[in-house]
């Protein structure tokens, strides 16, 4: 069963995806959580500390994810390029949808998100780094015939590789098709596929 602090979380992201931040009102996020405007201050103390605890829990939630995507595929027996490629995908798939996640990687939070500038996450390069860092650390296992990379040329390859699924999130396709994520992430892997070669 969630706790209050999560439906609350829950709650207001469900606030956020309806109107900008300026607009949702503390009041309401208490009412969709079923609980008490006195528990949800309780639990953040402010507006401002449920839009940091808002984001914070969005990203890190969307870069587990992402690494579990990336880890999945490798204990499959996918090599480091299959697992970038299904990462990247996942995150194609599901960042566009995502508008706080999709405004930390980018750094274009514009008004509807919950934050000020100084309660920002990371930038997105460091969020970068920090998902390339992780995410060489979920594929490590080598390369089908048992040949590990080196640990610097996959770290390269994988940077190439996030930066490459990065750019589809800051210049969308101007009419995606159907199966686009997808076949991003087959190029995706193709490119780190070869860098690793």
């Amino acid at each position: 069963m969630p706790t209050a602090r999560e439906t609350l979380l829950e709650a207001a992201h469900a606030a956020v995806a309806e109107r900008p931040w300026t607009g949702v009102r503390m009041v309401e996020i208490a009412v969709r959580a079923g609980v008490s405007r006195q528990t949800l201050y309780n639990e953040f103390g402010s507006k401002e500390g449920l839009g940091t605890a808002l984001v914070s829990k969005r990203v890190a939630d969307f870069l587990d994810t992402a690494i579990a995507v990336a880890s999945q595929t490798a204990r499959k027996g996918g090599d480091p390029a299959a697992s970038c490629a299904a990462a990247a995908a996942w995150m194609l798939r599901t960042a566009p949808g995502e508008p706080i996640v999709r405004a930390a990687l980018t750094g274009c939070w514009g008004t509807r998100m919950p934050l000020a500038a100084h309660d920002r996450p990371a930038a997105p390069a460091e969020l970068a780094a920090e998902l390339r860092d992780r995410m060489v650390s979920g594929v490590a296992g080598g390369t089908p015939g048992g040949m590990a990379p080196d640990p610097e040329t996959l770290r390269r390859a994988c940077e190439v590789g996030l930066r490459l699924a990065l750019s589809y999130l800051v210049a969308p396709v101007k009419a995606p098709c159907e199966g686009l994520d997808e076949e991003a992430g087959r190029r995706i892997g193709e490119v780190v596929r070869a860098l690793l070669t």
